[in-house]
């Protein structure tokens, strides 16, 4: 497959945590295209978080290389890999990571303050639409304190979307969320994903979650193990074995 119809590639990636000696990520390769949705599944401790913070730029590998919209960004300096996280990726966390002083409106324009200053033009109005598409926007004004967990996590998507990120990397969006507010945001994070071309990699312990996603890589021991790609029928059939 060309170069330019990947969004990112990684090559024989490693990452050992050595004051506990422990391989956390060994040897993965694997590319994501544009709009792609992608589910990381495995035991604790496989690896999927720090595969996802490798790919969400928030550390480094020890070893291999990482490709972003074609840039190599494992050698990038601090500062630059800041830049990418703000201007090209988008985070959704199990502990919604809200802030709890910081109204609705106030946390979702976070991201657009730490990378672009004062510089909202527009943002406010994205801002608004986003609200709306997550069902609060009778909420901007309201504190994190003041919201159900599942309120919250629309919210943290809502944020993670404002400065139109290419990547959206989701670790277990739903662990906090009962079963029904956890099918709400998996539809949101679906729904987003179709409508903006958005490629998603998240990591869940579910295996209803990773019916979402395109395809489902298992981790074990830091390796992936195996590669499924969901279907229609696959989907169908979870869904009637569910109602059984």
């Amino acid at each position: 497959m060309p170069e330019s119809e990947i969004l990112i590639s990684l090559d024989k990636v490693s990452k050992c945590y050595k004051t506990h000696n422990i391989d956390a990520v060994k040897d993965v390769s694997i590319d994501i295209l544009p709009g792609e949705f992608v589910a990381v599944m495995g035991p604790s401790g496989c690896g999927k978080s720090t595969l996802l913070n490798l790919i969400g730029a928030i550390d480094q590998p020890d070893s291999g290389s990482i490709t972003f919209a074609g840039q190599t960004i494992t050698q990038l300096d601090d500062e630059s890999l800041t830049r990418v996280r703000g201007e090209k990726i988008g985070f959704v966390f199990q502990s919604f990571n809200l802030l709890p002083t910081f109204s609705v409106m106030e946390n979702i324009l976070v991201p657009i303050e730490l990378i672009k200053g004062k510089q909202l033009k527009g943002a406010e109005e994205r801002a608004k639409e986003l609200l709306r598409r997550v069902g609060l926007e009778n909420r901007a004004n309201f504190f994190p304190a003041q919201l159900s967990g599942g309120e919250m996590q629309r919210v943290a998507i809502a944020r993670a979307l404002i400065h139109e990120p290419r990547l959206l990397v989701a670790d277990e969006p739903t662990g906090n969320l009962d079963t029904q507010n956890g099918e709400k945001i998996l539809n949101l994070i679906k729904e987003f994903n179709r409508d903006l071309k958005l490629a998603v990699i998240m990591a869940t312990h579910s295996k209803e979650a990773s019916l979402f996603a395109d395809r489902v890589l298992q981790m074990r021991d830091g390796t992936l193990e195996s590669e499924t790609r969901i279907t229609a029928a696959s989907r169908s059939n979870s869904s009637a074995a569910a109602s059984d």
